[in-house]
């Protein structure tokens, strides 16, 4: 039988759940930093991550509705977060959108859900079913931990080639400064719940699962972006 990990075994499994499945590391990613994609493709990126991050607030909605009223750190917290998605300042969508306006796309193509493909669909129905299914600590480490948290580590080598590759203004890429700082907090402060709060070894050891599954989601939707929209640019021409 599985025993109860130490806070700091936990821990340490935690991050190596994600270790080999790091989204930074998928195709579309590594093209990016790499300055090897064109405007076009950041406009279908953001016509699909739209989908993903638009809904955060949602799913994080299910997890606050599903955590009991004795854990108030965590419900602050994931209320704290709902805010700095949607009310704090600008909404998070609404700088994605200035983005990928930047880009070439209209809010219009941003917002219409025909604009992602399958892959990013399966994603965000997999946030929604595990936000609403799922005990409240599992969720927060599959959405906080597993996704959330490796945005700093995604954004940091993007950030540079927008700036100095395609030369967007900083006004153009808040989207991405925003969440190199405030995701480091988020991150961390989902690590925080998951190691006080799955206080069974079922459920340090689901937990896990949803870290690991959560990062191959991360992986496989971005690996997805470059498939669609960049591979068959690429293909050699029939003749």
């Amino acid at each position: 039988m599985t025993e109860l990990l130490g806070r700091e075994e936990f821990r340490a499994e935690l991050e190596n759940a994600i270790k080999g499945r790091e989204a930074k590391n998928a195709s579309f990613s590594k093209a990016w930093a790499e300055g090897r994609l064109e405007r076009h493709h950041f406009a279908r990126w953001a016509e699909n991550h739209f989908h993903y991050v638009g809904p955060f607030a949602d799913y994080l909605a299910n997890i606050y509705a599903n955590t009991p009223d004795e854990f108030t750190g965590a419900k602050d917290f994931t209320l704290q977060n709902m805010y700095e998605e949607e009310l704090a300042d600008i909404r998070h969508t609404d700088l994605l959108i200035k983005f990928g306006e930047a880009c070439g796309t209209t809010k219009q193509r941003i917002e219409d859900p025909n604009n992602m493909n399958a892959i990013t669909r399966g994603l965000q129905s997999w946030c929604y079913a595990v936000s609403q299914r799922e005990h409240f600590v599992v969720a927060t480490a599959a959405l906080v931990v597993g996704l959330e948290s490796q945005v700093p580590s995604i954004y940091t080598k993007q950030i540079v080639p927008l700036r100095e590759v395609y030369k967007f203004t900083e006004d153009e890429i808040e989207f991405f400064d925003l969440h190199i700082t405030s995701d480091v907090v988020h991150g961390e402060r989902g690590y925080q719940i998951v190691l006080d709060h799955a206080d069974t070894p079922q459920l340090q050891q689901r937990c896990l699962q949803m870290v690991r599954w959560g990062a191959e989601m991360r992986f496989s939707y971005t690996k997805g972006l470059y498939d669609t929209y960049v591979a068959p640019e690429l293909e050699p021409v029939a003749v």
